[in-house]
């Protein structure tokens, strides 16, 4: 017969005699590796289980012990043992309350009369495995509210058929204004100008379809104190508690957004600026020069006149077009310095 060659830390509590020696057979035709160790009371049992050096995979209990039995039994082991997985041995007589025990926290009962190797080898085994899954759930959940809490960046997780609010972090709390309390009675639509309401319901409706769009999307978010933001949004559609929920984060790009406007407006004006230097300030300087050249070429005092009133137009037209450049490079300017 193959054995289990896997190392288990098992603690025995029963006081018939009898059903210890048949239960120790029974272990030790399925496990090779065998830590086993047997009490005849709660009080042994509470001593090994408060013992820091005791480590244990699994707890084989009788339900009536010389100085406990049933529920409360059940509860004091159950707070001693912490995570370790509770099997209860129980007659026909208790079956009812066999069953009941599952409730308790319990990993699974054992009817004593139909005990047989296999039957309480896989019981033990099972219950090991589903505690670690179990434990690893409570792990993931644990991480996963440290992430959500601890984040810098606010987010918040609401109900995607209700759109309530069901958890924000302190960054949300602090960034939009609202209380804990305030936010979970409130939900997504109260934290949107009225103009983004008919687009949120659509965008939720196409997630709710499997059809959320690729990337991040762009919403206008309303703070408490009325003042409208540019956040940009990413998210993931989770279980939460049984509800289908979608956890956010909610990035507010409101000064970058700004500052980009500003860098697309300063673009546009050096733009005019440089069209302007390349023709518009040509055309009167050119004709200067094509004046400055005639005169060269006229008799004395021929048009002399005519010829300087000519040049003293398109000088002061010149000098206009400069002033305007200046305006508009000193308006770059200031905008640079605002922006910083």
């Amino acid at each position: 017969m193959v054995k289990d060659q896997e190392g288990y830390h098992l603690l025995l509590v029963e006081d018939n005699l009898g059903d210890v020696l048949l239960i120790e057979e029974y272990l030790h035709e399925k496990i090779l590796n065998l830590d086993l160790t047997v009490v005849n009371t709660f009080e042994e049992a509470r001593e090994k289980l408060v013992d820091p050096d005791t480590y244990l995979d699994a707890i084989i209990l009788d339900l009536t012990l010389p100085d406990l039995q049933g529920e409360p039994l059940i509860s004091k082991v159950k707070e001693l043992a912490g995570d370790v997985s509770i099997l209860v041995l129980t007659g026909y007589s208790d079956i009812e309350f066999g069953m009941k025990s599952l409730t308790l926290g319990v990993s699974d009962y054992l009817l004593k009369d139909n005990l047989s190797p296999t039957s309480l080898y896989k019981s033990i085994v099972y219950s090991i495995g589903r505690n670690a899954i179990s434990r690893q759930l409570k792990d993931s959940e644990k991480r996963y509210k440290e992430l959500f809490q601890l984040s810098p960046q606010p987010m918040y997780l609401y109900d995607m058929e209700t759109l309530d609010f069901l958890d924000v972090n302190k960054a949300a709390i602090d960034h939009y204004g609202y209380s804990k309390e305030e936010f979970l009675s409130m939900n997504l639509r109260d934290i949107r100008p009225i103009e983004e309401i008919s687009r949120l319901e659509m965008v939720i409706s196409g997630i709710r379809e499997g059809k959320k769009a690729p990337g991040p999307l762009f919403f206008k978010h309303q703070k408490k104190n009325g003042e409208i933001i540019t956040v940009e949004i990413k998210s993931n559609v989770i279980d939460y508690q049984g509800i289908k929920a979608e956890v956010v984060l909610a990035n507010d790009i409101t000064e970058r957004e700004q500052y980009i406007h500003a860098i697309e407006d300063q673009n546009k004006r050096l733009q005019e600026i440089a069209w302007m230097q390349s023709h518009v300030v040509r055309a009167p300087l050119a004709r200067l020069m094509s004046l400055v050249m005639a005169m060269e070429s006229l008799e004395k005092d021929f048009g002399k006149e005519n010829f300087r009133k000519m040049i003293m137009d398109s000088a002061e037209e010149l000098d206009e077009i400069i002033r305007d450049i200046v305006n508009k490079t000193d308006k770059v300017s200031l905008k640079e310095k605002d922006s910083n």
